[in-house]
């Protein structure tokens, strides 16, 4: 590849806080050697069509992303978020005081960009940018997609205390059993619903759970009768005494307000009430006063076993196909923490080989995060994943409880 040099002078304005000219002089050499495009340039080019098309959770991620590079102080920041009210608004702020700043702060932007949104980065036509000159993620940042649960230590279990607001007690480990139902509706009695990756799905929630410390139950491939005998029978077990809390996860098709039953079809109607969850939970008296986290994976749209094709940059299809299915529930009961795939009217899409995201998604984030977050802190994260992809939103569906609950894995 031909490479020419270009001899590149900071235009950043003088301050007494706050970045200086010589900081970035240091941290991007005057003289620089980039494939064909000079990094100002290339920024001004597609100026128009970044603003109009970044999304408000990208603009806080370069935010906070500059924050940390330097770019942009903590005066910056805060101006910059107040005085723009709306994201078209913080955008142009936010690319014009880049473009100030000179070439080595429009060089990080792209970079960054690249980072956070791919798939806007490739549709600007920003493929230019040097490799070598790309900003690093930190450590952690780089092992975002963790297959690995991160533990707590004692110490980050009493920083966290000592800032938490309400929360529920966490038993010690010695003192406890963890109990969480894992149903996953693989096999249907009709062919064309067989839903094909799920068993990637099972294998990835099984492992967290069992790291998070959680006895797993699995009931796999159930009629709608089975299932709400298996919630009913989970419910029931007395090892819930000496537990601090519950997952039931249910990996199925559905349709609004129900999962579907294996022996579900066109003709013959198999479904589960959503209500049920939550009518068989709050009956157990073991479980008072302790959360119960309900994860749902299936489609929230009225079609059944339908084919929903997702297009990357490559021309060939993807194969993913949809969990159409459930729900619209009104929760009856307390301590309730409920995230769905999707959102009401939407399908949840799932890889045929790879299993579906939003599951991946769920366990990626609880490994890197659960250490220090709450559930509800780990849901969002979630749904800011999914709705980076770009293929489903994630939603959290209902809460019953004004406390937090801190998982504190491996303590």
């Amino acid at each position: 590849m031909p490479v020419c040099c270009v001899f590149t002078f900071s235009r950043l304005p003088l301050r007494t806080s706050g970045p200086t000219p010589h900081q970035y002089r240091d941290h991007f050499t005057s003289v620089r050697c980039f494939g064909f495009i000079n990094m100002d340039k290339q920024l001004a080019t597609v100026r128009i069509q970044f603003v109009a098309e970044v999304g408000e959770d990208v603009i806080r991620q370069l935010l906070d992303d500059f924050l940390k590079d330097g770019v942009l102080n903590d005066e910056e920041h805060e101006s910059l978020v107040q005085e723009n009210g709306t994201r078209m608004d913080q955008a142009g702020c936010l690319i014009k005081m880049v473009l100030d700043k000179g070439p080595g702060a429009s060089e990080k932007l792209l970079s960054r960009l690249k980072e956070r949104d791919v798939n806007l980065f490739n549709k600007l036509s920003l493929g230019s940018v040097s490799p070598e000159s790309s900003p690093k993620l930190s450590e952690q940042e780089e092992k975002s997609d963790s297959s690995v649960l991160k533990t707590c230590t004692e110490q980050m279990k009493k920083d966290v205390l000592e800032k938490a607001g309400s929360i529920y007690i966490t038993k010690e480990k010695s003192e406890r059993k963890r109990l969480a139902l894992l149903i996953n509706n693989m096999k249907y009695k009709e062919d064309s619903l067989v839903r094909l990756g799920a068993d990637k799905d099972e294998e990835r929630m099984e492992k967290l759970l069992k790291d998070l410390d959680y006895e797993v139950v699995k009931r796999p491939n159930l009629t709608g009768q089975k299932m709400d005998e298996a919630l009913e029978e989970f419910s029931k077990c007395e090892k819930h005494k000496d537990a601090d809390s519950t997952f039931v996860v249910i990996m199925s098709h559905g349709e609004k307000d129900a999962i579907h039953g294996i022996n579900h079809n066109a003709q013959n109607k198999d479904l589960f009430s959503i209500d049920k969850i939550y009518d068989h939970l709050k009956h157990c008296v073991y479980l008072c006063n302790k959360p119960k986290i309900i994860v749902i994976q299936a489609c929230r749209g009225e079609s059944s076993g339908t084919v929903s094709v997702m297009r990357g940059p490559e021309p060939e299809p993807e194969p993913y196909q949809d969990d159409s299915g459930p729900v619209q529930s009104e929760i009856k009961g307390n301590d309730f923490f409920v995230i769905m795939a999707t959102t009401p009217g939407t399908k949840a899409i799932r890889h045929t080989e790879s299993g579906s995201p939003f599951i991946q998604w769920f366990v990626e984030t609880f490994n890197r995060y659960a250490y220090e977050d709450h559930i509800i802190g780990l849901f969002r994260k979630v749904m800011k994943k999914s709705e980076n992809s770009n293929k489903q939103m994630a939603c959290i569906e209902k809460l019953s409880t004004g406390k937090d609950f801190y998982l504190f894995p491996g303590l």
